[in-house]
């Protein structure tokens, strides 16, 4: 399935249905992205780590340029390389997901609606998202969806959801939301946002794009 989120950007969602050789034929791979997954155990994890490199890769291609594989940064935040366009990926059990955005910083994460995100909330939410949730499964999987998304976007670590991520309240079903990245005064990044959050009840459940 594809989401054209506007001219810039475009997602790629898949489910994943096939084995790990099938995807690995005609999937470059680095010598780092090797033996990254060579350090990756689990079979079914090791068919979602290529299975979205697939979705970048078809992505990609679909706009006109060569694949080369995909490097990161020292923060871990992936990027193609050869050109400047920007990308994300995420997966869960059985789907994996891509964007592809020509201009800006984006990031993306897919997920099952489930009653784990109750446990979660105290070190997930502020104070007045986690009154705007009020306990409602729906909207703290929104939260958690598009706070990973913006956690990607941004791409640095020494953040946490509660204290650094913020999501503005929202009405139920609203497919487009708003979202700060707010870091102490004494570290170098400034404030990000206000950044556009589209959310789409899809594919696993839901799937938030933040750019």
């Amino acid at each position: 399935m594809t989401l054209q989120i506007n001219d810039n950007c475009v997602v790629l969602l898949r489910a994943i249905t096939d084995d790990e050789p099938t995807l690995r034929a005609g999937l470059p791979l680095t010598h780092v992205e090797r033996d990254e997954l060579a350090h990756i155990t689990h079979p079914a994890q090791r068919v979602e780590w290529l299975a979205c490199r697939v979705a970048i890769q078809q992505l990609t291609e679909a706009h006109g340029l060569p694949y080369q594989g995909l490097q990161k940064d020292e923060f871990g935040k992936p990027s193609l390389i050869g050109t400047p366009w920007h990308i994300s990926l995420s997966h869960t059990s059985g789907w994996a997901a891509a964007v592809l955005h020509q201009t800006r910083p984006v990031g993306i994460d897919i997920e099952p609606i489930r009653e784990q995100f109750r446990r979660v909330v105290p070190r997930v939410l502020s104070a007045d998202e986690i009154a705007h949730a009020d306990n409602n499964p729906n909207r703290l999987a929104v939260y958690w969806c598009a706070k990973e998304a913006l956690y990607k976007l941004y791409g640095k670590r020494q953040l946490t959801f509660r204290e650094h991520l913020h999501v503005e309240p929202f009405a139920d079903e609203a497919d487009q939301l708003v979202g700060h990245v707010r870091l102490p005064d004494h570290k170098e990044q400034l404030n990000v946002g206000p950044v556009t959050i589209r959310c789409f009840q899809v594919g696993p459940g839901l799937l938030a794009v933040a750019f």
